[in-house]
């Protein structure tokens, strides 16, 4: 630890990258992924960045969706799947009145109802009752691979896939705000690995009678990583010039710590 301290104070000194002295990390680093980018694409940001091209991410966020994501880097991509299964955290907003393809408002809108009748009452107890164990279909479009092919991929193409539904489980799931001029609801929510919130915002806003699509959503938590400790790609970049990146990336222990 003494020697990649002094190598790093050495790299700061000369103005070069860590990267550049042939230095390599093992260790997870906490993003904020910003919208309108893929989680793939990250991992592609920041191989470019280190200069390190053995990075995975534990736990996918659509292209909409912001805050945590977990990146192994290294020897720590050896425990992306126990990380991947930790459980997660969200807040988002849900747009009653409109339906589209992908159950987000990037989609096609395919259905549009006035559900500006809806009570604030009613939203809470629906709320309440998706708390649990449940069974739940994620989204035609998703990552989820169907004889080696992306969902997504083949969605696009207008191929319809009967999807079994899985097990999850919401912890908790609570309304925070209602703008009844645009009908948008935010909400908190912890769930289980494998959660499509895209999914839960459509089956809220059937239960309600109505329809129901995501608005927003920004990942909080991820097992026990939260986003207060999380860096955007643009300080990464600045981490790696200014030689203190190395003080940011986690060791593969406190990545494993503390969790049941």
């Amino acid at each position: 630890m003494q020697l990649k301290m002094l190598v790093s104070r050495r790299v700061k000194d000369l103005g070069l990258r860590t990267s550049d002295l042939g230095l390599k990390m093992d260790g997870i680093l906490i993003i904020n992924k910003p919208s309108g980018i893929t989680s793939h694409d990250v991992v592609l940001k920041l191989r470019r960045i280190l200069g390190q091209r053995k990075i995975g991410h534990a736990g996918t966020l659509d292209p909409i969706a912001t805050g945590v994501l977990v990146l192994c880097i290294g020897k720590a991509t050896k425990i992306t799947q126990f990380l991947q299964s930790d459980d997660k955290e969200y807040e988002g907003e849900i747009i009653f009145g409109i339906r589209t393809n992908t159950g987000d408002i990037t989609g096609k809108i395919v259905e549009e109802k006035d559900c500006s009748d809806i009570k604030e009452a009613d939203i809470k107890q629906v709320f309440n009752n998706f708390i649990g164990e449940s069974l739940q279909t994620p989204p035609a479009f998703s990552a989820i691979s169907v004889n080696g092919e992306r969902l997504y991929k083949l969605a696009r193409r207008g191929v319809k896939v009967d999807l079994e539904p899985r097990k999850i489980k919401i912890y908790n799931l609570r309304m925070l705000n209602i703008s009844r001029d645009n009908m948008i609801v935010s909400f908190r929510v912890k769930c289980s690995k494998g959660t499509y919130i895209r999914s839960l915002c459509e089956d809220v806003g059937k239960s309600l009678g109505c329809v129901a699509s995501l608005k927003s959503l920004k990942r909080i938590s991820s097992g026990n990583f939260h986003i207060k400790d999380s860096f955007n790609l643009e300080e990464v970049e600045e981490f790696v010039k200014n030689g203190t990146i190395e003080e940011k990336v986690l060791s593969m222990s406190e990545g494993l710590a503390e969790r049941q």
